[in-house]
């Protein structure tokens, strides 16, 4: 009788070890944020659209919301204080770490801008386009805000005239 039993047991274990594997997903599956929910795409489009996801306008625009958000605006000013305390000595702060901190303020800031920003001996050099004239007068401040930044300089372009 006991051996009955726990061949039993052990039979339905299996059985749900099998059906659980059989139905178990993979990211591969999971459907695509990016494609329009009404539009009944298939596994075939959300492979296309995933291959490539920087490129997708949806991405952009989800990007530009969450950079204008208060919230994330606070989360960067947070992250970049927490980035300058670790490090100490603010007149000798890695290129990478200036460069960084000085995206996110940009990021934070001045949302729908495309910059590029490097850094060598804490020289900071900004390149890209900004929306309006009034954006591309905040980004010298703005940069020079992160401790360590001994100059910038702005190669960047507003793609309007208009304030």
């Amino acid at each position: 009788m006991n051996r009955k039993i726990t061949s039993l047991l052990l039979t339905n274990f299996l059985l749900v070890t099998v059906v659980a594997c059989t139905d178990a997903r993979t990211s591969a599956d999971a459907p695509n944020p990016n494609s329009n929910p009404t539009s009944g795409s298939t596994s075939s489009q959300n492979t296309q659209s995933t291959s490539s996801p920087s490129a997708s306008p949806q991405n952009t625009q989800a990007a530009a919301n969450d950079a204008q958000d208060e919230t994330r605006k606070r989360q960067l000013e947070s992250d970049i204080r927490a980035r300058e305390q670790r490090t100490g000595d603010s007149t000798n702060r890695p290129d990478t770490d200036l460069a960084s901190e000085v995206r996110s303020k940009l990021e934070g800031n001045i949302p729908k801008g495309n910059l590029t920003i490097e850094s060598k001996d804490a020289n900071i050099v900004v390149s890209g386009t900004v929306p309006s004239m009034a954006e591309l007068d905040k980004i010298k401040a703005l940069a020079m805000e992160i401790k360590g930044v001994k100059t910038v300089t702005i190669k960047a372009v507003a793609t309007s005239q208009n304030n």
